[in-house]
């Protein structure tokens, strides 16, 4: 004998979901996204919200098709909220559920771009060359393995000392302020990788436990004046760059507007006839981008001559 089973007609079947849920008053409160979205929302990739949510909706359960009732919603967010206000508002302070795998694969894919990041900026400042992602990878964990034993002698300490910690003090008797010490204790999922990566080059400047220093190289950039002032399409990027505060160049619209924004310091630039040339520090990261722009939307006509590979200067 068969049996049939009515599912509810109000019931939303959802797959390859992830869930952002906040909790707001006394209610936690749900929205349905797509899987990996949600991080390109996050950082600016994805500007697109019909992308992003699987239904526009706020749920108190999603995988129970559970939406949230009006009252719900005024009470936890205030009278005269739409929809898409709250919405936004979770999707920016909520918290991510992501399943183990997707955790793991998330958190290599920040591992690997906090270590490019580091591999792009930083050189041996005995031979001006770059290391390679392994030996700068190695140098982060000697870090992290030695900020967690620091930590685990520090609580030790702690549960040991029964009396009053007292401060240290200098010449004058004055209490000594403990200064803040750069550490790295490896790469974490809820920061950017551009924030974690400015932490780690910190951290391996500070303690070098490789000979390690900021680099930017040294190049001359001439190109004819009569190009100088054609307009250009700035690179999707450009527009979104800059929220970690890096002075990186912002949608800049002319070739001269262009290739100066990929130079971090203008040490001169000049006009020599019917050409313009600037010399200045560019970040090792940046000169492929620098290279490739002069090539293309030049013509040809443009040149990038590197004076020094590698430049060392304190931060």
């Amino acid at each position: 004998m068969s049996r049939q089973i009515n599912l509810p007609s109000n019931q939303i079947k959802l797959t390859n979901v992830s869930l952002v849920r906040l909790k707001k008053g006394k209610k936690r409160f749900e929205i349905a996204c797509y899987k990996n979205k949600v991080l390109e929302w996050r950082s600016g990739i994805e500007t697109d919200l019909d992308n992003v949510l699987q239904i526009p909706n706020v749920f108190l359960n999603v995988s129970k098709g559970q939406t949230a009732p009006k009252e719900d919603l005024e009470k936890a967010f205030g009278k005269g909220k739409s929809t898409d206000d709250i919405v936004l508002e979770i999707l920016k302070k909520g918290e991510l559920q992501v399943g183990d795998k997707e955790r793991a694969a998330q958190l290599e894919r920040v591992h690997n771009e906090v270590i490019s990041i580091v591999v792009s900026k930083l050189v041996d400042p005995r031979t001006k060359r770059v290391y390679t992602p392994g030996m700068i990878e190695k140098a982060l964990d000697m870090l992290s393995s030695q900020a967690h034993q620091n930590n685990n002698n520090t609580e030790k300490e702690k549960s040991t000392d029964s009396g009053a910690a007292t401060p240290t003090t200098g010449e004058a008797g004055e209490a000594k302020p403990k200064t803040k010490e750069h550490t790295w204790t490896g790469v974490t999922t809820t920061k950017s990788a551009k924030s974690q990566a400015l932490d780690a080059m910190k951290a391996l400047i500070a303690h070098q436990p490789i000979p390690v220093a900021r680099a930017r190289m040294k190049l001359r950039v001439t190109c004819p004046t009569n190009v100088l002032k054609q307009a250009v399409k700035a690179p999707k990027a450009a527009a979104k760059e800059d929220e970690d505060g890096s002075g990186e160049a912002k949608a800049p619209g002319t070739v001269k507007d262009r290739i100066l924004g990929y130079v971090e310091q203008v040490e001169s630039q000049d006009v020599m006839g019917s050409e313009w040339e600037v010399v200045g520090f560019v970040e090792p990261g940046a000169f492929k981008a620098l290279s490739d722009f002069i090539g293309n939307d030049t013509k040809g006509q443009g040149r990038v001559e590197v004076l020094d590979m590698a430049v060392t200067h304190e931060d």
